[in-house]
């Protein structure tokens, strides 16, 4: 079996290697399968890499989809969900079939976001190459700060909850930021795990504690509902960017997409019919759209950033839901929190021999999100911000770039240059949705900075 770059972590492979490889013919190339070349320590089954899927994508998103719902409109907001839920997929699934491409085409057995988005530049003309290394550099800087951003939005939110459920049976009122540093300790215990497959009973637990919050505020929702005349169908135009950004955030998890398919037992099934990609896609935006549909129908204009703070305060099974949702929320930070931490520092990092320098770059880290969240506690503007700027980027802005560079080499861009036409729209529409929607979440974050969200 020809291991030549098997054992070269996903983030340390050397990318200059594989543009020199004159003397491999086409036909190797073709005949070349990465995927029975992979060499990886502890892999995850089908299942496994399904739950990591649904844990990563699953956590403050769902629960904030009311509020995206309040700033698009009820109907428009269903409509506008399903279009972005299914050009998010659709992006996914280009890159990492553009990863797939890439793998045969030099022969190695996997890549990481930042190897798709350096290769695809060299293979694309002449002018485009010498932005490689900026193309890996933009990747990498955009999904840590979408990972971390999603661990500071977690942490905003369980201490939210804890701050609800404390006052009602305290009767005292903290700072919010007193609650965010108060989890630090618990936090610093949870990620300290460095083996992928070791986090599967952690993201199970996760599930099922975040599925049964989940069902429990489904019971409060759907109790009592108005009719949908009583809500507009439609918000404001001033309002889409807020939708926009959030829903981004709540949808988007190419951030977990490569390490989970790089990781996976049998990588061939996570593309494909149903594929590990399209069963998690299809359950993550069912739920999302439903939760947010229902969820302002059921409060309208007093809808607020995450739906677990409408939810009633004086009631055992209110209090109770919001502990347990924290709770899996909680164990979601995890997740994301090692996938930041292999993307900055890479496989090596993981190894017994720099185990001390390795705990100590992680608990800096982790300690700088935390301050993060107590800097900007109010979590709308919060997500919005993380949504627009960067999963805009590397969720939909690059997908469509990286697959014209790539075709535009072989087999190319089609009858009538049709994969360069149906592209365009994907990345005006990242772009947009860049510009406009970071420049309202910054505008919100700034008139809210001294003031914290009830």
């Amino acid at each position: 079996m020809n291991t030549r770059y098997a054992k070269q972590p996903e983030n340390m492979v050397n990318t200059k290697t594989f543009f020199t490889m004159e003397s491999i013919t086409l036909t190797e190339r073709h005949l070349y399968n990465p995927f029975q070349h992979r060499e990886v320590e502890n892999p995850t089954k089908d299942h496994e890499a399904l739950i990591h899927l649904l844990k990563g994508s699953l956590g403050s998103g769902i629960l904030a989809m009311p509020m995206a719902f309040q700033n698009a409109g009820l109907w428009f907001g269903l409509i506008a969900s399903l279009i972005v839920g299914f050009i998010t997929t659709y992006c996914t699934h280009v890159f990492v079939k553009c990863g797939h491409i890439l793998c045969q085409r030099k022969m190695i057995p996997s890549v990481g976001f930042k190897q798709i988005a350096e290769l695809a530049f060299q293979e694309g003309p002449p002018s485009f190459k010498k932005y490689s290394k900026l193309a890996g550099i933009i990747v990498d800087a955009s999904l840590v700060t979408e990972l971390l951003g999603c661990c500071s939005a977690y942490v905003i939110m369980v201490s939210r909850n804890l701050k609800q459920v404390t006052e009602h049976y305290t009767g005292e009122s903290w700072d919010l930021r007193f609650y965010i540093l108060v989890l630090l300790p618990p936090l610093i215990c949870l990620n300290l795990i460095r083996n992928l497959k070791r986090l599967t009973p952690v993201s199970m637990i996760s599930n099922v504690l975040f599925f049964i919050g989940l069902a429990v505020t489904y019971f409060y929702i759907f109790s009592d509902l108005p009719s949908t005349s009583e809500r507009p169908s439609f918000s404001s135009w001033e309002k889409l960017p807020t939708f926009f950004g959030t829903t981004i955030f709540a949808l988007e998890g190419i951030g977990v997409v490569m390490p989970l398919e790089n990781n996976m037992k049998n990588p061939q099934h996570f593309l494909g019919c149903p594929g590990v990609l399209n069963i998690g896609s299809f359950i993550i935006i069912s739920l999302y759209i439903l939760t947010g549909f229902f969820g302002y129908l059921k409060y309208g204009s007093n809808t607020k950033a995450n739906i677990t703070f409408n939810l009633p305060t004086d009631e055992l099974l209110g209090q109770g839901l919001k502990l347990i949702i924290s709770v899996g929320v909680l164990f979601s930070f995890s997740l994301l929190f090692f996938l930041a931490m292999t993307i900055l520092f890479g496989a090596q990092n993981n190894k017994e021999t720099k185990l001390l320098h390795y705990y100590f770059k992680r608990i800096t880290i982790l300690i700088i999100t935390v301050i993060i969240a107590a800097i900007f506690p109010n979590l709308g503007p919060f997500l919005t911000l993380i949504g627009a700027l960067s999963l805009s980027i590397v969720g939909l802005i690059l997908p469509p770039i990286l697959e014209v560079l790539i075709y535009s080499k072989s087999p190319g861009l089609g009858s009538y240059y049709w994969r360069l036409w149906k592209n365009i729209p994907i990345l005006l529409f990242g772009i947009t949705g860049l510009i406009t929607g970071t420049m309202v979440a910054i505008k919100e974050m700034i008139d809210t900075f001294d003031v914290v969200e009830d």
